[in-house]
């Protein structure tokens, strides 16, 4: 068993409150609890600062500034990458020899650096980068965000070559896996689900009264899948839907009607108090990179959850969702649903179908990875 670890992250993972660091913050915790002690080495900005929580996880926590704007931009580099350098890091990681997990591409400008030649590194990628990008470019309005999405992404995908110096790379989805299995044979490759708070099926029988959409308001991806459902699948129909999430856009917030409400940032546990008494958690997705953790929290908390097939990809929960890819084919759904009531037998094949996400066992399925390499 492997006795400590240092993780990068490209963020600071507390609070867990949006995509990716909500897995950053659960693997600290879940490998913590295993008894591996970690060195957490993590790069701010934005509004979020150092957090005493991270105290309580770790052996160590190291904060970096990470250069945005034009301080951080770079002709050769991702912005994502290039934006994260700092020499104190190096010094921070080279005071032992153990392994080093490197949270995102965007943490891993230093892996082919000559003072961690001899070290274990392994990379946990939270997405194809450049195929994400794309996503993001395709799916947004004519703009400077569309330019800098297409872009970066040019640059991702020339930016992966320096990713043969990793020993092991440890995926959240399965379309991941096969991806980088291709193209880094030489490494190791591990999948192993994004970790989240759920650990039991916690889903109640029964009918709610309304419908829910939830994830982070303010990205371009999740903006596309509210407009989708407010203006082609919920519009005119008397079926009442909450949005709820972080940082709703001012479009967003205009949108409600007496059949549609918008819940800005709503905490940990309103939110789940939501997802768990709503009758259906609607869940369209227009991108198929990653694993969407919000899926994951639906279906651990929640009653029915109906999806389109971008966001099931690589999951392997088919089993337990209802699936309809248009507006006319969820409008359908809504109403066959509504009608349902949620029952044990649900609860039960929920269950099982999850197995494969339990964070206990995934978390000795990580350490016995990284202790093998």
């Amino acid at each position: 068993m492997i006795k400590h670890l240092h993780i990068v992250s490209w963020d600071i993972p507390y609070p867990a409150n949006y995509g990716g660091v909500i897995d950053v913050y659960w693997t600290l915790f879940h490998l913590h609890k295993a008894g591996v002690q970690i060195t957490l080495h993590c790069f701010q900005y934005g509004a979020r600062g150092p957090q005493h929580q991270l105290e309580t996880l770790c052996r160590k926590v190291h904060y970096y500034r990470r250069e945005t704007g034009l301080k951080g931009l770079s002709l050769s580099l991702p912005y994502i990458v290039s934006s994260r350098q700092d020499t104190q890091l190096v010094f921070n990681l080279t005071v032992d020899s153990d392994p080093i997990l490197f949270e995102g591409i965007h943490t891993t400008f230093l892996l082919n650096s000559p003072e961690l030649a001899n070290r274990i590194k392994l990379v946990r990628p939270q997405n194809i980068e450049h195929e994400y990008y794309a996503q993001l470019a395709t799916n947004s309005p004519w703009s400077l965000a569309k330019i800098y999405y297409g872009l970066e992404s040019m640059l991702l995908r020339h930016y992966e070559k320096r990713l043969k110096s990793a020993q092991a790379f440890v995926t959240v989805a399965k379309q991941d896996t096969a991806f980088f299995e291709l193209k880094y044979p030489n490494a190791a490759h591990c999948y192993i689900p994004s970790f989240q708070s759920n650990q039991n099926v916690c889903s109640v029988v029964g009918k709610g009264k309304y419908h829910l959409y939830h994830g982070n308001l303010s990205v371009t991806e999740n903006i596309r899948s509210v407009k989708f459902l407010v203006d082609e699948v919920f519009a005119g129909t008397s079926h009442r839907l909450i949005i709820a999430g972080k940082d709703p856009t001012t479009e967003m917030l205009a949108m409600q009607t007496d059949f549609i409400q918008v819940i800005a940032n709503p905490d940990d546990a309103a939110l789940h108090q939501l997802i768990q008494e709503a009758h259906v958690n609607v869940l369209p997705s227009f991108q198929t990179s990653g694993l969407k953790l919000k899926l994951l929290h639906a279906l651990y908390v929640g009653r029915f959850c109906l999806v389109n097939e971008d966001m099931l990809v690589g999951t392997g929960l088919d089993a337990t969702v209802v699936v309809a890819n248009d507006a006319v084919s969820m409008r359908n759904a809504i109403s066959q649903l509504s009608a349902a009531s949620f029952t044990e037998h649900d609860a039960a094949l929920r269950k099982e179908t999850l197995r494969p996400y339990d964070v206990v066992k995934n978390a000795l399925r990580l350490i016995e990875f990284i202790g093998s390499l």
